[in-house]
C-alpha cells in the first residue's frame, strides 16, 4: 500500500495552539486553521459532506478574524470554498473578515470539487456563487 503525506507550503505560519498533557505539552493546530486544512485536503478528509459535517460541529469554535488570518497561509480556492461551506451549514455569522480576504485576494472563480470536469463549470446551467467566486458543480449534504 502507498502512503501520500501531504505537507503545506508555508507549514510554520500555520496557527497552533498548546495543549497540555499528562506526558507534556503538544501543538495542535487551531480550529481555524483544521477548517481550512480539512477544505483544502478535502479527500483525504473522506469529501466534501464529510468535510460539511465537521465544519458544522467545529463551527462554533471558530473566530471570524482568526479564521481570515488562517486562510492566509493556503491557497485562495481554499477560502473560497471554506466560506461557502460554512455558510451552507449555517455559520454565516463566522465568514465576514474571510469575504473580505476572498474578496481582496480571488481573481478568477474556482471549482467547489476541485477535481471534476472544467466542462461542468462552464455549463450555463451551473450555478455561480458569486460572493465567494465559485462555481458550484456538486452538491454538499451533511450528515446531521
Amino acid at each position: 500500500m502507498r502512503v501520500a503525506f501531504l505537507t503545506r507550503k508555508r507549514l510554520r505560519e500555520v496557527p497552533v495552539q498548546a495543549l497540555n498533557t499528562p506526558r507534556g505539552s503538544l501543538l495542535l493546530s487551531t480550529p481555524e486553521a483544521t477548517a481550512v486544512d480539512l477544505v483544502g485536503y478535502q479527500h483525504q478528509s473522506g469529501g466534501l459532506d464529510q468535510v460539511a459535517t465537521v465544519l458544522s460541529e467545529l463551527a462554533e469554535k471558530i473566530d471570524p478574524q482568526k479564521l481570515a488570518a488562517a486562510a492566509a497561509t493556503a491557497a485562495v480556492p481554499w477560502a473560497q470554498r471554506l466560506g461557502y461551506l460554512l455558510e451552507h451549514v449555517g455559520a454565516a455569522d463566522r465568514v465576514a473578515p474571510l469575504k473580505e480576504y476572498v474578496r481582496a485576494r480571488a481573481h478568477e472563480s474556482a471549482l467547489l470539487l476541485p477535481n471534476a470536469p472544467k466542462q461542468r463549470a462552464r455549463a450555463s446551467r451551473l450555478e455561480r456563487n458569486g460572493d465567494w467566486k465559485l462555481h458550484i458543480n456538486t452538491a454538499v449534504e451533511t450528515d446531521l
